[in-house]
């Protein structure tokens, strides 16, 4: 029997929350929505964590500025902190090559990323998870059963469609979704529209599309001065402050 499983549950005892970021999609920036909330807790001080658990194609570092995430070792993994984020992505392992992963390898990886790493007692883990709903959401779901999913959606039928196919799967593994965010906004449609596009999910806010952002990527800070991190804060403070852990 594998005992990583039970490493896994010890290793996330002490953290208080995790807040899993999906999406149906490639492209419709789950990345820069987990980022952005870790980004905004730790500007309110909470001890948070962030896990970019895209094997193939991570970009959190990118957006944070850190071409190689730094990592310490002291009986585990110890993740290295970003602008007051403790963070860990396959980059820290592997750098920019490829993590050419398939089957029993993926499933292999996320377990030993899991078992390995010390969060050391965080109030909230943010868990930016790659697109699509194959073997990494299973995954998630069988070694991260605490963790509440935030599905990020845009006004493209493209996406709509996915989008539905990844909150239904949520509802068949008795999943807590905890609502919708509307990524890269453009025309002010309202939260009936997105309510409208998958019925019975909270609605969190919707994110504009901003121009600044991309000129930002690479520093939190001027990440921190546009209107995106404003319209992340927003969603940020409707999921709900985590308690604070003594």
């Amino acid at each position: 029997m594998d005992p990583r499983p039970a490493v896994i549950a010890r290793r996330l005892r002490d953290v208080g929350r995790i807040v899993a970021v999906t999406g149906g999609k490639g492209g419709i920036g789950k990345s820069s929505v987990a980022v952005g909330l870790a980004l905004a807790l730790a500007e309110d001080g909470r001890r948070v964590g962030l896990l970019d658990l895209d094997l193939w194609g991570p970009s959190d570092h990118v957006i944070l500025g850190v071409a190689r995430p730094a990592l310490g070792e002291d009986g585990g993994l110890v993740p290295g902190e970003v602008a007051g984020i403790r963070f860990l992505s396959i980059a820290s392992i592997v750098g920019d090559d490829p993590a050419l992963l398939r089957g029993d390898d993926i499933s292999n990886a996320i377990l030993e990323l899991l078992a390995v790493t010390i969060w050391d007692g965080l109030e909230v883990l943010v868990v930016d998870m790659p697109p699509g709903f194959g073997d990494t959401l299973l995954d998630a779901a069988r070694y991260l059963p605490r963790a509440e999913y935030v599905v990020v959606t845009t006004q493209s039928e493209l996406t709509r469609v996915t989008t539905c196919k990844t909150v239904e799967l949520l509802r068949r593994l008795d999943l807590p979704a905890l609502g919708l965010v509307e990524n890269l906004l453009r025309e002010a449609k309202g939260p009936a529209a997105a309510t409208r596009t998958v019925a019975g999910l909270p609605f969190l806010g919707s994110i504009g599309f901003d121009e600044a952002y991309e000129a930002a990527l690479g520093s939190p800070g001027r990440l921190r001065e546009t209107a995106f991190y404003r319209d992340v804060r927003a969603v940020g403070a409707a999921l709900g402050a985590p308690a604070r852990q003594s």
